[in-house]
C-alpha cells in the first residue's frame, strides 16, 4: 500500500461534513427515515482525519490525497483547510457538471455548485490561507473538464495553488468509442469487449476499416510499444492514448502561444474573462480590460 485517498463530502448519510444544522436533501423519495448524520467540526476533523494518516503511515502508506466535490463554500473551505493543515499531497476539488458514468444523471448535470464558481472560491480560500503564512496543499481541478483550452483555463485560474486537473468523461467516452469499434470489426470479441455496435457507423466507416487508418494516434503508439504488443492491445486503450496524446498536443500549442514552458510558468494573467458576471465571480480582468494600461502608455508615449 502507498497511497490513500480520502473523500470529504457533506454530512449527507453519515459522511464527513461541516454544517452543524445541515438538513438531510434529496431523501424525500427513499423509503424509511434518513440514516444518522454525523457533523465533524475542523478541529476535530483535523484530529480525526490525523490519527487516521498516522495509523496509515504505519501501515505503510506514503502519500495522501483529500477530494471534495461540488458542495458549499464551508465544506470547501474545510477541505483546503484540513489538506494543508494535515500536510496532504494533493486536494482535488470536482465542480459541476461533472462526474462519471456511475454518476446519476442529475448530479452531474444540474447538482452543485458550477465548476468555474466553485474554483474561483477554491482560488480565494487557498489565497486567504496564503496570505496568512501557510503552506498550501496542491490543488487539482476537475468537472466537466474536456477540451485542452478548458485544462489550461483551469491551470490558469487556480495558479499557483493548481497543479493538475482531473478528468473523467472525456476519457471515459473515446474508451467506450474504442470497444466499440472493436466489436464492430472483430464480433467474436465483442461480448468480451462489452462492444454494441454490428457495424461502423459511415463517418467511422470512411476513414478506413483498419485500427490503423481509424485512430490518429495508433502509429505513433506503435513506435512506442512495438508491433506485437499493439497486436494485444484493446482498441479502448489505443482511442484513450488517442485522447490524451491529443489533448498533450493542443496543450503544447497553447502554452507556446502564451509563452509558457511549464506548468508552473502559467498564471491568471494568461486568461480574460468573457463577461463582466465572469469577471465579478473569478476576480479575471475583463477582456478589453486586460493590458488596457499597456495600451494607453503605448499610444502616449
Amino acid at each position: 500500500m502507498q497511497n490513500i485517498f480520502y473523500e470529504l463530502a457533506p454530512s449527507y448519510g453519515g459522511h464527513l461534513g461541516t454544517a452543524a444544522d445541515r438538513t438531510v436533501r434529496g431523501n424525500a423519495e427513499r423509503a424509511g427515515p434518513p440514516r444518522p448524520i454525523t457533523v465533524y467540526h475542523d478541529k476535530e476533523l483535523i484530529e480525526d482525519l490525523s490519527a487516521k494518516l498516522a495509523r496509515w503511515r504505519e501501515c505503510g502508506a506514503t502519500g495522501f490525497t483529500l477530494k471534495t466535490g461540488s458542495y458549499g463554500m464551508a465544506d470547501l473551505a474545510l477541505a483546503i483547510k484540513v489538506a494543508t493543515v494535515l500536510k496532504m499531497d494533493l486536494l482535488t476539488i470536482d465542480g459541476s457538471g461533472g462526474g462519471t458514468g456511475m454518476s446519476p444523471p442529475e448530479m452531474m448535470d444540474v447538482w452543485g455548485v458550477p465548476s468555474i464558481l466553485l474554483h474561483a472560491k477554491a482560488y480565494e480560500y487557498a489565497s486567504l490561507l496564503a496570505s496568512h503564512g501557510q503552506k498550501v496543499v496542491d490543488i487539482a481541478l476537475g468537472g466537466g473538464l474536456a477540451k485542452t483550452s478548458q485544462i489550461f483555463k483551469a491551470l490558469a485560474l487556480g495558479s499557483p495553488f493548481v497543479k493538475t486537473v482531473c478528468m473523467s468523461r472525456a476519457f471515459m467516452i473515446p474508451a467506450f468509442l474504442g470497444c466499440n469499434i472493436e466489436g464492430a470489426l472483430h464480433p467474436e470479441r465483442r461480448k468480451e469487449v462489452n462492444g454494441s455496435w454490428d457495424a461502423l457507423p459511415k463517418f467511422i466507416a470512411d476513414l478506413g476499416v483498419t485500427p490503423e487508418s481509424i485512430f490518429a494516434g495508433y502509429h505513433a503508439l506503435e513506435l512506442r510499444l512495438g508491433k506485437e504488443t499493439m497486436k494485444e492491445l484493446p482498441y479502448g486503450a489505443i482511442a484513450t492514448w488517442t485522447m490524451c496524446d491529443r489533448l498533450g498536443a493542443g496543450l503544447q500549442h497553447l502554452m507556446g502561444a502564451a509563452r509558457r514552458f511549464t506548468i508552473a510558468d502559467i498564471t491568471r494573467d494568461d486568461i480574460a474573462s468573457a463577461n463582466r458576471e465572469t469577471e465579478r465571480e473569478t476576480g479575471i480582468p475583463f477582456i478589453t480590460d486586460r493590458q488596457d494600461e499597456t495600451a494607453r502608455r503605448i499610444l502616449l508615449s
